[in-house]
């Protein structure tokens, strides 16, 4: 019988010391290491910070126990002017270091104990075979061989993703943290990185593509409002029973409250019957004053313990309400649109380096389209998008767009200081805003820190945020659900199919794309 080792969390309890809210409070699970689990959760509920207690990056109370170690990725890619082939060895382990130690070890005859130690790491790392393995890995996620001649720092981001996620699973004996591998990646590169991690197991990964998790996960983690909850099955699974389950609470929420009213109401009965008895007490003589007194006190402590019951009948009814992750209907400021064409584009052209980006583009957006603009990384999508905001870009051709337009570009790194500040700046108003963040599941203590402090997941909600409060008669997206999580997601789908916004966007998660595009336009 096969056992299986287990990641082992008891009373897991963290929190930041900059503001002293709880992340995580006495959590306490367990983890098989061959499992393949999609982490999930709002944005600013934890996901990395748990990701990097596993690593043991920050001191926490409770017990984290394991037989096997943990890895982060991303990592760092090393000396990104070395070889792809030299960056990924070393990923996996030091094995330049090995091989010049065991060379400078090897013929000195009072080294030899230190030179047995190294070849015996050397081998346990698969040190003789280990390019021949990573040619094998690099196949399965979709690469070619060559790509490893190549200087590491000319290949593209999703390339770099691909090639350092293939080394991780050489590496013996590690459980690996994933965190969001998609970022980078397009339409393809998202569908052939999930077929390679369904093929492999024993990890967690952090992921917000639902499309992408289906493929991907045997279990879902999920970080809920009061609890954190492991379910076996995809993300499709988990959704199917989370539905279930917030329409039972949702039944038990009316109910519960209706209890809680009637348990308010009894206790303050209950208390006015006894004040009124006290009132009494101006009698006809001492006889009656303490006749009634003394009832008065009976009923009074009798009232005080029917309260006390009902406030602990109402606190523990109120418990169930906790973790109902209701996902409130979010607001658009869109302008009344004109029935001329929004956007134009014809024959455009972008050339770097004296070479086409890509050539002859042309398109119009009428009102109410809603325009997905698909491509591969590198295809030119978002100079198209930099292009339209007056960027300004070696092109040729022609663009005529309105000038009421709404923008959220990739960029988050500007982002810093005071919300009210930042809303100040482009004459929003900051209620609206934050009104907006709370509904995308921010808590109010979240707008008392520097915007520079928040996740990258909450300064993307920030910029969706601001961009639905901005009356615009297009609104232009570029990438906008980059680290947003799956039910912010799923919100914002609802809102643009039920205000129609026109909109041009690139985005590369499928799901999304193919709910809300009414017309896709391929680079």
């Amino acid at each position: 019988m096969i056992v299986i080792a287990q990641i082992n969390i008891n009373n897991l309890s963290f929190q930041y010391d900059t503001h002293g809210e709880d992340i995580f409070k006495n959590v306490s699970f367990s983890i098989d290491t061959d499992w393949k689990l999609g982490l999930i959760g709002r944005n600013g509920r934890g996901k990395t910070t748990f990701l990097k207690l596993l690593m043991g990056e920050y001191e926490y109370s409770g017990i984290i126990s394991s037989t096997v170690k943990f890895e982060y990725f991303p990592i760092k890619g090393g000396n990104k002017n070395d070889t792809a082939l030299e960056v990924v060895r070393n990923s996996i382990a030091p094995f330049s270091k090995y091989e010049e130690d065991m060379e400078k070890y090897c013929n000195l005859q009072d080294k030899l104990d230190i030179y047995g130690e190294i070849l015996e790491k050397y081998i346990y790392n698969d040190g003789y075979i280990i390019n021949e393995l990573i040619e094998k890995e690099v196949n399965l996620i979709g690469l070619d061989k060559s790509i490893l001649t190549r200087d590491f720092a000319t290949l593209s981001s999703g390339e770099q993703t691909k090639l350092l996620l293939a080394g991780l699973f050489l590496r013996k004996n590690h459980f690996l943290l994933i965190d969001e591998p998609t970022n980078h990646l397009d339409v393809d590169g998202r569908e052939i990185v999930a077929k390679y991690l369904a093929s492999k197991k024993g990890f967690i990964v952090v992921s917000h593509d639902r499309t992408f998790l289906d493929i991907v996960a045997d279990h879902i983690l999920s970080i809920n409002k009061a609890n954190i909850e492991i379910q076996k099955g995809n993300f499709s699974t988990y959704q199917f029973n989370k539905d279930r389950e917030d329409e039972f609470e949702k039944a038990q929420n009316e109910k519960l409250q209706k209890d809680i009213q009637r348990l308010q109401k009894t206790a303050k009965q209950k208390s006015n019957w006894s004040y009124e008895i006290e009132s009494t007490k101006k009698g006809n003589g001492p006889c009656d004053r303490g006749f009634i007194g003394h009832k008065s006190a009976k009923m009074m402590k009798r009232a005080k313990c029917i309260e006390t019951r009902q406030n602990k009948a109402i606190e523990e009814k109120s418990k169930l309400l906790k973790n109902l992750d209701v996902a409130e209907k979010l607001d658009l400021s869109k302008s009344k649109s004109s029935n001329i064409d929004l956007l134009e584009v014809h024959n455009l052209k972008v050339k770097y380096g004296g070479e086409d980006i890509f050539k002859d583009v042309s398109f119009n957006i009428k009102p109410g389209e809603r325009v997905w603009l698909c491509g591969k990384n590198g295809s030119g999508k978002s100079s198209i998008i930099k292009l339209i905001m007056g960027e300004n870009i070696p092109h040729d051709g022609y663009i005529k767009k309105v000038d009421d337009i709404s923008y959220i570009s990739q960029d988050t790194s500007y982002l810093k200081g005071n919300l009210n500040d930042f809303a100040k700046s482009l004459n929003i108003d900051a209620e609206s805003i934050k009104r907006t963040l709370v509904k995308l599941g921010f808590s109010n203590i979240q707008f008392e820190k520097d915007i520079n402090e928040w996740s990258e997941g909450q300064k993307k909600k920030l910029l969706i945020s601001k961009s639905l409060c901005e009356k615009a008669e297009l609104y232009i997206w570029d990438e906008p659900l980059n680290f947003i999580d799956v039910i912010s997601r799923m919100q914002i789908e609802a809102l643009i199919l039920s205000e129609n916004p026109t909109m041009l966007f690139v985005e590369h998660d499928t799901s999304f794309g193919e709910k809300i595009a009414t017309k896709i336009v391929n680079i």
